[in-house]
């Protein structure tokens, strides 16, 4: 088919769910979370659950793939069954041997010999049961019996539901009240956001062997206009896209595109359709109507101005109001993908400032509040005279270091940096944004730009910074927690094993290390100190690969924003 045509070892967007596949948003992240998090837990049941297409199966592979060496997963497909039944197939997923036509008081003293012998030797065991709102009220009942399967410190069964949002309806049912109350994590996983869907695509066109944009930025907006961001969709569309490129010889994916392959795989019924949503025509008439009257003008004008040399400032000017009148009526109403011109840009830029010390230093006070102003957090000295406790009460740690240029542009974030004159004046000025030569600095006024070389004359390496706390710091004012550290890295990791690991193999060996192995595999990849430990430097550089959604020095940020 195509794959040739644009470099493929293998389809990009087959719906399988391939975990290779698995691109993991912030949505994914934290639904496998929630699954790796639960299996450390003591039992009781986990719920997932998505619309259609949003995942879910994929998440599980993922899990499968990905889970605790001391864990058992038995997984169950078809949950359209009786209770006998199910209990049945759960013996067959866990390998116990059971007579035909058993009763369910065997199967379970069957089930219970099975999970006893298991804890002795030291494992876990978990039940996953997908498309799990299939599952009868009787059915699900008799799972939650399951789960009084104990020893005096444990139960000895998980048990995972995935399903669609109605699964949520069913378990508030007052008589599953009790099976409700033992869900001890659950997860409701959304589509992925617009601003996602570019790292969506480039990411499965990765692991299918291209590395390159195949579709243009007007094409992904209709995209996800028509699939509502529900991954599934986004596939269906994005194979059929690609098909109807090659047909046409075509090496990139138009709006065009899209749409035809809307058609066929759904026509308009793919999903729901925000409020108001209706079909605008790609080229309505009065839109050719101006088209034509511009393209009069600007020959008639261009015949003038050949014949009858050139205009006085006042005809040209008049000439140009027309122009740029008519220009507005298109550019108000210019169809989607349409590529706009961008001005020519200047001979030359403005000459940049140099930073002026004293009169633009800061306090050190006034220098915090605006660097915690750069993260959204409103700072008030006179409140919270030491500026590192109310930072980590705010979910933020506090660095303190010596360095250069290199270490800043390293760590990417905002910046406080110490300034001193000849005469020994000290003074300090917080660095928001870092271009070449072009420095944004962070005044009470409001942001200005110096140059750099100004301020570097005047710092002599100390500086300090703040950087996102990671979520397995529940409480803020707390020592961390070592199980929530081990799952918050262990979901990181997987995600840095897939980027980073030079194949396959080497991706599957670096996510069966152990989470100190991991991260000493991390730090020896990005330069870090290689002791095994999750600091403030090695978690910044985590951030930065992953482009969390924090304040970036020289970065750019997805979307072009800083």
């Amino acid at each position: 088919m195509y794959y040739d045509f644009f470099g493929f070892r293998e389809p990009p967007f087959s719906i399988a769910p391939d975990p290779r596949y698995l691109y993991l948003s912030e949505r994914h992240k934290e639904a496998l979370a929630h699954l790796m998090y639960g299996v450390q837990g003591q039992g009781g049941f986990i719920v997932i659950t998505g619309e259609v297409g949003t995942g879910k199966t994929t998440v599980s592979r993922c899990f499968i793939e990905n889970a605790p060496a001391h864990v058992d997963i038995a997984l169950i497909l078809n949950p359209r069954l009786s209770a006998r039944e199910l209990l049945s197939a759960i013996c067959d997923e866990l390998e116990i041997v059971h007579p035909a036509g058993a009763t369910i008081k065997q199967l379970v003293d069957q089930i219970n010999r099975d999970l006893l012998k298991a804890h002795a030797a030291g494992r876990h065991k978990v039940l996953m049961i997908d498309e799990a709102q299939n599952l009868s009220a009787d059915v699900l009942e008799q799972l939650r019996l399951l789960t009084n399967l104990e020893t005096a410190e444990k139960k000895l069964l998980q048990i995972v539901l995935l399903g669609q949002p109605e699964l949520q309806q069913i378990l508030a049912l007052p008589k599953l009240r009790q099976l409700n109350q033992r869900v001890t994590a659950r997860y409701h996983l959304d589509a992925i956001s617009s601003n996602e869907l570019p790292a969506y695509l480039s990411y499965r066109l990765g692991v299918a062997g291209m590395r390159g944009d195949v579709f243009s930025p007007a094409a992904i907006r209709k995209l996800y206009r028509l699939s509502n961001g529900i991954p599934r969709l986004i596939n269906l569309i994005s194979d059929r896209a690609l098909l109807g490129a090659y047909s046409e010889g075509e090496h990139e994916v138009t709006p065009a595109h899209i749409r035809q392959a809307a058609k066929e795989v759904g026509g308009s019924n793919l999903g729901p359709k925000p409020a108001g949503a209706g079909h605008k025509p790609d080229l309505p008439g009065y839109m050719l109507l101006a088209a034509s009257l511009l393209l009069a003008i600007i020959s008639t004008y261009w015949l003038y101005q050949q014949w009858s040399g050139p205009a006085t400032v006042a005809e040209a000017e008049a000439d140009e109001a027309t122009v740029e009148q008519t220009g507005a009526v298109l550019r108000e109403n210019e169809p989607e993908g349409l590529v706009k011109s961008e001005p020519d840009e200047q001979d030359s830029a403005p000459e940049i400032p140099p930073f002026s010390f004293p009169e633009q230093a800061l306090s050190l006070p006034e220098a915090f509040r605006g660097l915690f102003g750069v993260w959204g957090v409103e700072y008030s000295p006179r409140e919270f005279p030491i500026a590192c406790d109310f930072a980590r009460a705010s979910g933020l740690g506090c660095l303190e270091r010596q360095g250069s240029r290199r270490s800043l542009t390293f760590l990417d974030r905002p910046v406080m940096l110490m300034l001193q004159n000849d005469a020994g004046n000290e003074g300090y000025v917080v660095l928001r944004q870092l271009d070449g030569d072009v420095a944004e600095i962070v005044l009470p006024t409001g942001p200005i730009e110096v140059s750099f070389m100004s301020l570097e004359a005047l710092w002599f390496g100390e500086y300090r910074v703040l950087w996102q706390l990671p979520e397995y710091i529940a409480d803020r004012t707390e020592p961390r927690n070592a199980a929530g550290e081990e799952l918050w890295l262990g979901v990181r990791m997987m995600e840095l094993a897939d980027a980073h690991g030079t194949s396959l193999a080497d991706k599957a060996r670096v996510k069966r290390l152990s989470a100190q192995e991991q991260v000493r595999w991390y730090q020896s990849l990005r330069g870090l100190t290689v002791d095994g430990i999750a600091g403030a430097m090695t978690v910044i550089q985590i951030n930065n690969d992953l482009e969390a959604d924090v304040p970036r020095l020289v970065s750019e940020r997805p979307g072009g924003m800083k």
